[in-house]
């Protein structure tokens, strides 16, 4: 049996919603829009929806707008139906409903991740478990302890026993074969990096080995070292060393090719550091690319630093992006339209609506509240007073009327700012939200069940307004 629809909005949105709803393809449901007595559908929350929307009539769901606040479930309960959140942009419908059929599991992925601790030796232990402990819920499998050329480390084996004991999955990298002895001796899981000519370590310790050659620069020199080892029987992995650029990137690339060609079963490891860290552009996109190898190559398990600043959520970057190349290889389809996590600085639709859709929503209002949207063309921001475009919020700014209210003014102001970038970049602005930076930062996803806390501009301005009166 169709779907009937019931969608819920404000009196703003409901023409553009008509549109939209029109556009999408028929057929696939029947469906009626029902506006509840408010003007910006933004302002509806489900209290008032329970008291307002009385019969449901034939619906078979109810799609509220994406900003509605409060809890779904009485709703349920109340109504006998489904009822879900619609995107916050109404422009996004069809996306929406394309992509409702058919969820993604991002949940797992084919990778390993080893973190390193480039400065292990400069860190007491609490340091190295602070820096586990991020990494870990960044994403990594395996905590790393990075040794350092000519710095002592007296507490490796500490260090090492302090990690195991806290429950993480422990690796040690150094070039020294007695440091490579003490942390497998205090309980490393995994040793970096043996060659042909210290694969005698491994057979002193139970560490599982990654292999490198003698001259990480000659395949052949890689497959000696596996080919020592193979016979005796434990797991190890393979590095074939990826090259920064200029040094020997493009060549790298093609010995990893090859070693998955001759050994097609091989657990191989790959270390992305040497491109993010040397390369000084977003490292989102880097490793995006990276696990693009990984996932064609079957690449098992790869090494991050986050040593230079615009390092700083390679881990997480790392994880998301694993997860997607996963999700994308099980379909059988590129990497596109799984998640926006790895897209910090723009975004694919960042302006819903035109100038002219901005107009007609502009002479819609009826009261002095400032909205503020953002085309391709420009910054708008209008009330009941008339509509303003600008791409300088300076140039915005005398056209207000806010001068002698200084928490309006600097909400403005905030939001405007917001909002000159988001137009700048090409990126989705919504007023009274901060802008997207997928992965980038440590912003918390909404929870829509609550409402947003008042702000020190709106205290303030009652405040004003008490005295006043």
């Amino acid at each position: 049996m169709t779907d009937h629809l019931l969608f819920v909005t404000g009196k703003l949105a409901e023409k553009s919603l008509a549109r939209v709803l029109a556009d999408i393809a028929p057929g696939r449901y029947t469906y009626e829009i029902r506006v509840l007595g408010v003007t910006v559908a933004a302002l509806l929350t489900t209290d008032l929806i329970a008291r307002r929307l009385g019969e449901v009539g034939r619906a078979t769901k109810v799609i509220l707008p994406g900003r509605c606040r409060g809890e779904l479930a009485p709703l349920v309960a109340r109504f006998g139906l489904p009822f879900e959140r619609g995107p916050e942009e109404l422009k996004d419908l069809p996306q929406f409903f394309g992509a409702a059929g058919k969820p993604r599991d991002l949940t797992q992925r084919d990778v390993k991740i080893f973190a390193e601790i480039v400065d292990a030796p400069n860190l007491d232990i609490d340091g190295v478990l602070a820096r586990a402990a991020r990494y870990a819920a960044d994403g990594a499998d395996v905590i790393d302890v990075g040794c350092l050329p000519d710095v002592p480390f007296p507490h490796l084996a500490e260090t090492v026993q302090a990690l195991k004991a806290a429950g993480y999955r422990v690796s040690v990298d150094s070039l020294q074969n007695e440091e490579l002895l003490s942390g497998a001796r205090a309980g490393a899981d995994y040793l970096f990096s043996l060659s042909s000519e210290t694969l005698w370590i491994a057979d002193e310790v139970a560490a599982t080995p990654i292999l490198i050659g003698a001259d990480p620069r000659n395949v052949e020199s890689l497959y000696a070292s596996i080919d020592a080892f193979a016979g005796r029987g434990r797991p190890f992995y393979a590095d074939a060393i990826l090259d920064p650029i200029h040094y020997g990137f493009t060549e790298s690339i093609g010995r990893y090719v090859a070693l998955r060609a001759r050994h097609p079963d091989l657990a191989i490891m790959m270390g992305l550091g040497n491109l993010t860290e040397l390369t000084h552009a977003d490292t989102a996109g880097i490793n995006a690319v990276l696990l693009g190898l990984c996932s064609e190559l079957d690449v098992a398990a790869v090494l991050t630093t986050e040593v230079s600043q615009h390092c700083r959520r390679v881990v997480r970057e790392v994880d998301l992006g694993a997860r997607i190349l996963r999700a994308a290889k099980a379909e059988d389809a590129p990497p596109r339209h799984i998640h926006e996590g790895l897209m910090a600085l723009h975004e694919r639709h960042p302006f819903p609506y035109s100038v002219a859709e901005i107009a007609d929503f502009a002479r819609e209002v009826k009261d002095d509240n400032f909205r503020i949207q953002v085309s391709a063309e420009s910054v708008h921001v209008y009330n009941r007073h008339g509509l303003h475009s600008a791409r300088d919020p300076y140039d915005l700014f005398p056209l207000l009327g806010v001068e002698a209210d200084g928490g309006h003014a600097f909400y403005l102001g905030l939001e405007l700012a917001r909002a000159q970038i988001a137009w700048q970049l090409g990126k989705r602005y919504e007023q009274d939200a901060g802008l997207a930076w997928g992965v980038a930062t440590d912003t918390a996803p909404e929870d829509k069940r609550h409402f947003a806390a008042e702000r020190s501009t709106s205290q303030a301005r009652k405040r004003r307004k008490r005295r006043d009166d």
